[in-house]
């Protein structure tokens, strides 16, 4: 039998994947790792998948997606030629570093910040430009061109992840204007924030803004996101996705959530309730907790010890996500839950401090 040898290119041998967070197997779990919503999705969601026609999945789904880009582009002031649907905002990321990174066309983005972007960009022989973020409380550096000098992208959480802070949106302006590449806003927590992007992406050549159902709309296992930009930005990306990246039962569903307004934001209140008094029953235990504009809390427990905060909660059954590092590794990220898991979260960390 001929000997296996490596068939892989050397930047895929050499990178390391990307770990989404834990999707643990625990009896009376309490999960506040991976930001999902505590509350079920949209009446609507349920209505419309009572009202599925199945017989119809032998069918492509429309590959376009355009009755919910429509729905998009109506929810955001823009034209259906400004969005494109995504399998999940992931899938944005990935079009988006296929179309304009490559060894020769680096990217730069925020340290820390989602991981998933350096993945995407080894995945094209890419590095990676890091814009570091001050570690007391992760606020941008003074100097962003000098960071983002030669990039042919700039890619912005904002609010970002893991540490949950957001950026005065005229920083991001100016930056774009005097910015010679591409600049890509995630936001995926901007319906917990105070204030977005979009209306940069909708009025500059060079910004685009993407979105997710994982979040706000209580649709992580759905997988389904998008981006709004400049037209031909737009129509060049449409280029590298999947055919029908978008199956029938997701675009019927995600319509239905997008045209529910009221309850997303009936949503967004009862989360943004749960922040402040997670912060505020943090806080009063000594931790040091970074302002939040997400659907979570950044927090170090008094002792500095992300990692032995996390698996002392673990042994309770309640899962958090930890980040190792010199700074982030201080720190774990704490989703916000329902009223009652975060009751129990809060007096299982009592207890944990009381020994």
């Amino acid at each position: 039998m001929r000997a296996y040898k490596d068939y892989f290119r050397k930047d895929i041998q050499s990178m390391t994947g990307y770990t989404p967070g834990e999707q643990p197997k625990m009896e009376r779990l309490i999960k506040l790792n991976t930001n999902e919503n505590p509350y079920p999705p949209s009446p609507k969601v349920f209505e419309a998948a009572r009202s599925l026609d199945c017989e119809r999945l032998r069918r492509y789904p429309d590959p376009l997606a355009d009755h919910l880009c429509s729905a998009i582009a109506e929810l955001n002031g823009c034209s259906r030629e400004q969005v494109m649907a995504a399998n999940g905002s992931d899938d944005v990321f990935t079009i988006f570093f296929r179309a304009f990174v490559d060894a020769n066309h680096p990217a730069a983005a925020l340290e820390p910040t989602y991981s998933l972007y350096k993945v995407l960009a080894a995945a094209q022989g890419a590095k990676v430009m890091p814009i570091p973020l001050n570690p007391e409380d992760f606020s941008l550096p003074e100097d962003l061109a000098g960071f983002t000098r030669g990039a042919n992208v700039c890619i912005f959480a904002r609010p970002n992840a893991p540490t949950g802070n957001t950026y005065d949106k005229e920083i991001i302006r100016r930056f774009a204007e005097n910015f010679d590449g591409i600049v890509m806003v995630d936001e995926a927590y901007a319906d917990f924030a105070a204030d977005n992007c979009m209306d940069l992406a909708l009025s500059m050549p060079n910004v685009l803004v993407s979105r997710t159902s994982s979040k706000s709309y209580s649709l992580a296992g759905l997988r389904f996101g998008y981006v709004v930009g400049n037209a031909r930005l737009i129509h060049g990306m449409l280029k590298l996705k999947d055919s029908y990246n978008l199956d029938r039962i997701a675009q019927t569903l995600a319509e239905a959530a997008v045209r529910d307004v009221e309850y997303r934001k009936s949503v967004v209140a009862k989360v943004l309730a749960g922040r402040a008094k997670l912060t505020a029953d943090l806080k009063a235990l000594g931790f040091r907790v970074i302002d939040s504009a997400a659907n979570f809390v950044f927090a170090a427990p008094p002792d500095d010890d992300g990692e032995k905060y996390f698996r002392a909660l673990r042994d309770h059954a309640i899962i958090v996500r930890y980040f190792p590092g010199a700074v982030t590794g201080k720190f774990v990220r704490i989703t916000v839950g329902t009223p009652e898991e975060m009751r129990i979260f809060i007096e299982t960390t009592q207890a944990i401090y009381r020994k």
